[in-house]
């Protein structure tokens, strides 16, 4: 009986990771701020449906990729930036779809949507 229950137990986190997205990899992604655009490089690796990684912009330096989870084709993760001496959490939300990403982040009151694609 334990046997069959470790059995279905691998077979049913086998199929989970079968349908999470593949976001493993680099992607380089531009949005529109209030000076133009802004650019920003995302490096994931995925263990499981755990997100991990660093992200990347000229603005806000580099920053490491916490709390990550791949929920098929959805990620979330959250960094912690610093921005004119103030530390603030940003926490972000998207879709992969292919090579191509979209996530939104709350800033300031502001929400910014970042368009990407994988680097191969």
């Amino acid at each position: 009986m334990k046997r069959l229950l470790l059995l279905i137990t691998l077979v049913a986190l086998g199929a989970v990771a079968s349908f999470a997205a593949d976001v493993a990899g680099t992607w380089r992604a531009t949005a529109e701020g209030q000076n133009g655009t802004m650019e920003r490089t995302f490096v994931f690796h995925v263990d499981g449906t755990k997100l991990t990684g660093e992200t990347t912009s000229t603005m806000l330096g580099k920053s490491t990729i916490e709390n990550g989870k791949v929920d098929g084709d959805a990620v979330s993760f959250t960094i912690k930036a610093k921005f004119q001496d103030n530390e603030m959490e940003l926490a972000y939300k998207g879709k992969v779809s292919g090579d191509e990403i979209t996530l939104t982040v709350e800033v300031m009151g502001n929400t910014v949507e970042w368009h990407g694609k994988r680097v191969k």
